[in-house]
């Protein structure tokens, strides 16, 4: 434990279990790695952890939440019967961009998806657009769409906007 803590403390407090590890093997130290882990676990000794946590989901409690119609049962008889939407971000060497996109329930297949720099609702809705204009399902009036509360709102008003397509 003394070793563990002088490499920790001799690196600026910043290295990991997988460093101070290494560390200790370079030294002739033969140790488990999951000793260390343990071991730093117990002595309340962290690495420090790259880049910032990026976060995708706030919720804004003050609206309303949707009803869920699906009742988590994600199956469909027919195509455009329902469609589930989500967005995610990925990392890149430019930065972040962030991904929404619209899944046919039936097919399992994205039938619409937009890439953004930022999460805006308008990107959000943008890959519902493509979803309705690739599969035209305006003669469907079961076709439901369901997505998560949504960090922007993007999603929860894309449900009513749907509504302006499906006759």
């Amino acid at each position: 434990m003394e070793h563990i803590r002088r490499i920790w403390q001799d690196n600026r407090a910043v290295y990991g279990v997988r460093k101070v590890w290494h560390s200790l093997q370079r030294e002739g130290r033969q140790v488990a790695r999951c000793t260390v882990e343990r071991l730093m676990r117990q002595m309340g000794l962290k690495g420090v952890i790259r880049g910032r946590k990026v976060i995708t989901t706030r919720p804004d409690t003050a609206r309303p939440c949707p009803d869920d119609r699906v009742n988590r049962q994600f199956r469909a008889e027919a195509p455009n019967q329902l469609w589930v939407s989500d967005f995610t971000y990925v990392q890149t060497r430019n930065g972040m961009v962030y991904v929404a996109f619209v899944i046919d329930v039936f097919a399992r297949r994205i039938v619409g998806w937009k890439v953004s720099t930022s999460m805006t609702t308008q990107f959000v809705l943008d890959a519902l657009e493509q979803a309705i204009w690739q599969r035209k399902p305006a003669g469907n009036k079961a076709l439901i769409h369901h997505s998560d509360r949504g960090s922007q709102g993007g999603f929860n008003r894309s449900s009513q906007h749907l509504r302006l397509y499906v006759v």
